[in-house]
């Protein structure tokens, strides 16, 4: 479905990817994790072609990304940023069906498909005419989704969706994106800092640091068979984090 081939980048001299191979299978869930900087949001954004390659390429679907083919095969991934990325001049129904609407699709489809998302996301109907600034961080989010998805897309790419949510909407949205996912049988990539959210979306995991890919597998593995000791100082750093959180919470 995405494949990378060879695919690096810099800014300013420094180097952000170091020449990635890359594919993702169809209908699969992959995460994207590691520490601040290692590179992951800037592949989640040369996947949707937001920035191009110094070098090598990307091709989803079949098609390589070029300036002649973005536009077009944009349409065919969702996209998903942390803090919703809705405009704040329009309502919710507003942003989830403007690029529909721009298309010329048929306004009957529309509404139809704007009712069958409402309910996959459990937002409220009564929500839809509300502003992003009338909507809390949960909301926001369900509405940016509902977005991602009006086009019906293969892709599905998600930068950090959940990381400025608090815990308790943070983890009802994390079981509700999961079932959501797994319903669609959507091909979807996602970006987060948590390995425990990792465990919970992934199919796979693939583990970065300083640009390259340093293991990619399931979760176990990087608990159980660790490519080198950075794996082992990176998921020890996690579960350090989650003990203080716990024992704060007592």
């Amino acid at each position: 479905m995405i494949e990378l081939r060879g695919v690096s980048k810099s800014y300013a001299g420094s180097v952000v990817l170091a020449e990635i191979d890359l594919t993702i299978a169809p209908g699969s869930t992959t995460v994207l994790i590691g520490p601040s900087g290692c590179g992951k949001s800037t592949l989640l954004r040369l996947m949707i072609g937001l920035i191009r390659p110094d070098s090598g390429s990307v091709t989803v679907d079949g098609t390589e990304l070029t300036r002649a083919t973005v536009l077009e095969v944009r349409r065919r991934l969702g996209y998903v940023i942390q803090d919703g990325g809705l405009f704040p001049h329009l309502n919710a129904r507003d942003n989830v069906i403007l690029m529909a609407r721009y298309l010329g699709w048929d306004p009957g489809w529309i509404e139809t498909r704007l009712a069958q998302l409402a309910e996959l996301t459990r937002f409220p109907i009564d929500g839809l005419d509300r502003f992003p600034v009338q909507l809390s961080g949960g909301q926001v989010q369900r509405v940016s989704l509902m977005r991602a998805l009006m086009l019906e897309p293969q892709v599905v790419l998600l930068d950090e969706p959940l990381a400025a949510l608090d815990p308790i909407v943070r983890a009802e949205l994390q079981a509700d994106l999961r079932a959501i996912f797994r319903s669609l049988e959507k091909t979807v990539v996602m970006v987060t800092h948590d390995l425990a959210e990792a465990g919970w979306f992934g199919h796979e995991i693939l583990l970065m640091r300083d640009g390259r890919i340093v293991q990619r597998g399931p979760l176990g593995a990087l608990f159980d068979e660790p490519a080198d000791p950075f794996v082992t100082q990176f998921v020890s750093a996690q579960r350090q984090v989650l003990e203080i959180e716990a024992g704060g919470a007592r």
